[in-house]
This record gives structure tokens, C-alpha cells and sequence, in this order.
């Protein structure tokens, strides 16, 4: 469907839409709600404008943002701070607020993404499951200097050693730090849940709840697709349990060297895939010559609802770069993976606020457009 076009709009117009939207709205409602004693301190809209602005600007610290903020009056006008504007000490006061009032946060969250879905219908149906790695605001290495005395203490213990990828910029290897898992439509590129954890914590174990938080929020998730690191027996059951049909790159183990997971073949050659049924957890394969019968194969690792050979697979798997871009975005122009905190908690509450910022502006966006239209 073609869309109108819309000129892009700068930051600050971006950020006061965003400010002004129902769903921030509620939330500054809500967070006022907590306010029972002591000092008033600064407008609620103006700090959640700050938070949210560090994202939009993809600045890593809230000293770099307050240096902005005071020489910049547009940005002032925006969150409403003209001649007043709060120190870094007052955004960090708020940002241990935000983390004693996560529910609320992620509250706001779920409500930006519902307005969403209604705004792009068959949104979340094929979705894209994948960790990415952020490096920890800390020195994870075991001694203090090489041939040195072993450390006793670290700056962030909640982070771990663990591996990454290998990318155009780095090689992979160990790192120390947290994973991001998230789940992101292939359609819009947009998350669409997610967790942070510890960087020793296998990526597989994240799957199937990435999935269950998709569907809470009303999304009728269709396909699930991962890279062989989600390549095992559990994912392909708990995705056949929720109706979904996993594309999954197949790992080199023993049985597929055997060739178990080659195509169905007849005296006539390789069988044609006709359809599968997902109630029974068959796929029905056809002669190619039309003189066998046919015959049904059942769903396992090896032989996926979607076989691999289609071209239906093979499609829907490149799709899976949609999550790589995903994350590199939120990294490059989100300020996702400056991690500037340390802690498991921090860390989870600055990448709500990134995920929050980037949702929040596509959605203004896409009212902007059903405007035009």
C-alpha cells in the first residue's frame, strides 16, 4: 500500500509529539501519582523529556545531555524547562525513580506498542528472535595487571564473560558485559519484546518467552525465525505447542551428516513437498512422476513445518536480518550500547528508555502519516 510522503521532522518537534502522545501522558499521570512527600521538584514531563532525549540524541550521559539541553532553547521549549533547566543530579535522581517504577515504565511501553499494532495491522506476524551483545561500563579481566594480584572486587559484578559474533568492524571472541534478546517484526523492524541478561546466559533459553511476551500483547504470531544458535529440540516443540512454525538454520550434527534431513525421496527421485498440516504435525510430500502415493513425514528438528528446501523457507529466512538491523540501529542512533551504568537493573531501565524513545517515535510518526493521508 503506498503512503503518503512526509517530510522529516526535527528532533525537538519530534520529541514534544512524543511528550504530548497519550501514552507518555498516562505515564506522567501515573508517576505523579508517587509523589506523596517531600520536595515537588522538577515537572515530570520535563524529566521523562530528558530521558527520552538522551535516547533521541543517542547522547550515553545525562552531564553531555544537561550540556545540550542548557545551550539548546528549541529542546527547553520542548520538554517545558525554559530558564529552569535540572542538573545531572536531578537525572539521576529520576532514573533510580524510573527503576523503583519499572512496572510503570514498561506499562507505557506496552501501551505504545498496542497503538501500533493498530496502526499496522498484521504487524508481529513473522517475527525475528536474536541476542546482541552490550559491553559492560567495566573491567571484567581477572587480574589486576598482567602477572598481577587476582581481583577481589568488581565495578559491576552483575556482568559476565561471554561471547559475541563476529562483524565487519571486530572479530568475535569473549566479551564482558550483558545480551540484549529481543523479538522484532521482520515487517517494521521494530521490537517488539525483549530482556537483558547477564552475557553467560545462553541465547536459547530466551526464545520461547520472547515469543509467550509477543503474543500477550495481542499479536498473532504466525513464524518465529532464529539462526542455528535456537537450532534444538525444545524450541521446535514450544513453537509447535503455540501453533507457530519455526524457521530455524539447521546446526552440522551427527544426523544430519548421516542425511536425515534430506528431502523425501521415491524410486522416481526427490519427493515434491505438496503442504503440511499443522494439527497433526505432518508434512505430506508427492511423487514427482505422480505414480507413488503420497506420503506424510512428521514434524521434528530435521524435517521443520516449513521444510527447508522450500522456497517459502528460504524466503522467509532472509528475513531474519531484519533483527541484525534492528540491533545495529538501536546502537548506532540510540545510543543502545554506550552503556555509561552499571548493574543489571541500570542496564535493563536504559534500554527500556531506548526501546521506549525508538517506539514512541514511530508511532508519531505513523499518526503523522494517517494525518496526511
Amino acid at each position: 500500500m503506498d503512503i503518503p510522503k512526509v517530510a522529516p521532522r526535527s528532533a525537538t518537534v519530534e520529541l514534544a509529539a512524543l511528550l504530548d502522545s497519550p501514552e507518555i501522558a498516562t505515564l506522567i499521570s501515573e508517576l505523579e501519582a508517587t509523589r506523596w512527600t517531600g520536595r515537588p521538584g522538577y515537572p515530570l514531563r520535563t524529566m521523562i523529556g530528558v530521558a527520552l532525549a538522551k535516547s533521541i540524541y543517542a547522547i550515553p550521559t545525562w552531564t553531555r545531555v544537561i550540556d545540550l539541553l542548557r545551550e539548546h532553547i528549541g529542546l527547553q521549549a520542548a520538554i517545558g524547562c525554559e530558564g529552569d533547566v535540572p542538573s545531572e543530579w536531578a537525572c539521576y535522581r529520576f532514573a533510580r525513580k524510573l527503576r523503583l517504577h519499572r512496572d510503570l515504565l514498561a506499562a507505557c511501553t506496552e501501551r505504545v506498542v498496542a497503538a501500533l499494532r493498530e496502526a499496522n495491522p498484521g504487524m508481529g506476524e513473522n517475527i525475528a528472535i536474536d541476542a546482541s551483545d552490550v559491553p559492560a561500563y567495566a573491567n571484567g579481566q581477572r587480574f589486576l595487571s598482567k602477572n598481577g594480584p587476582e581481583r577481589e572486587r568488581y565495578s559491576d559484578p552483575d556482568a559476565s564473560w561471554g561471547h559475541r559474533s563476529a562483524v565487519s568492524t571486530r572479530k568475535g571472541g569473549g566479551f564482558y558485559g550483558y545480551k540484549i534478546h529481543a523479538a522484532v517484526c521482520v515487517d517494521t523492524g521494530l521490537p517488539l519484546a525483549w530482556t537483558v541478561q547477564s552475557a553467560r546466559h545462553a541465547e536459547a533459553n530466551f526464545a520461547l518467552p520472547l515469543i509467550d511476551a509477543v503474543r500477550e500483547q495481542g499479536f498473532s504470531v504466525a513464524v518465529a525465525i532464529m539462526d542455528k544458535g535456537y537450532d534444538n529440540g525444545p524450541i521446535y516443540e514450544g513453537c509447535a505447542e503455540r501453533g507457530i512454525a519455526p524457521v530455524i538454520a539447521l546446526r552440522v550434527t551427527e544426523r544430519v551428516k548421516r542425511g536425515e534431513h534430506r528431502t523425501p525421496t521415491c524410486e522416481h527421485g526427490d519427493r515434491t513437498f505438496i503442504g503440511a498440516d499443522a494439527n497433526l504435525g505432518v508434512t505430506r510430500w508427492a511423487c514427482p512422476a505422480g505414480e507413488c502415493s503420497e506420503i506424510a513425514v512428521m514434524v521434528n528438528r530435521l524435517r521443520p513445518l516449513i521444510p527447508r528446501e522450500s522456497e517459502q523457507s528460504k524466503t522467509l529466512y532472509r528475513k531474519r536480518g531484519a533483527v541484525e538491523r534492528a540491533f545495529a540501529h538501536l546502537k548506532t542512533y540510540w545510543a543502545l550500547a554506550d552503556l555509561r551504568v552499571r548493574g543489571l537493573d541500570k542496564v535493563r531501565v536504559h534500554a527500556d528508555l531506548t526501546m521506549l524513545a525508538r517506539l514512541g517515535c514511530a508511532l508519531t510518526q505513523a499518526r503523522t502519516v494517517q494525518l496526511a493521508a
